[in-house]
């Protein structure tokens, strides 16, 4: 999941570069929007083992 938003960046970047304004606000907005994702699966697998435990 990081690897897809890391890519989408890298797009946005290399648009924003060439002048592709359209790309670039689309590639960074899926970027964060991927980012985002990957950190809250990340923030819930750190704490679910604690969950199971307890159990």
């Amino acid at each position: 999941m990081l690897s897809w938003a890391l890519t989408f960046l890298v797009i946005a970047l290399i648009a924003g570069v060439l002048g592709f304004t359209g790309v670039y606000v689309a590639a960074a907005g899926i970027a964060k929007i991927l980012f985002f994702v990957f950190l809250v699966l990340f923030l819930v697998s750190l704490v679910i083992p604690r969950f199971r435990g307890a159990a």
